[in-house]
């Protein structure tokens, strides 16, 4: 059984991104655009658990990583995960922190 992100030390967390990449390049060269984009997305959440979630406000806007021009309102965390709003949407939207580019 394998471990939870919030289960393992920083090393291990970094080895895991390491060999998820590894996994993502494989994909994307072999056209495989929905298992990179699974991989892209796991390797964010496992970022999210060496990223200091001091540094985040809530009421402070944020661009989203990949995604330029957007902003990111945040209202709140849930663990490794910013709620808010993108760009002024009603809807509320979550993210896993390390998506977030703090200046």
């Amino acid at each position: 059984m394998e471990k939870r992100f919030s289960d393992m030390t920083e090393h291990e967390l970094q080895m895991e991104i390491a060999a998820m990449r590894a996994k993502a390049q494989k994909a994307e060269q072999m056209g495989m655009v929905s298992e990179f984009a699974v991989y892209d997305r796991k390797i964010a959440l496992a970022k999210s658990y060496l990223v200091d979630l001091e540094q985040f406000e809530s009421g402070k806007s944020y661009e989203l990583q990949g995604d330029p021009g957007s902003l990111f309102k945040l209202v709140y965390l849930n663990g490794v995960f910013a709620w808010g709003y993108k760009n002024g949407n009603t809807e509320m939207e979550a993210y896993p922190v390390s998506m977030l580019i703090t200046t």
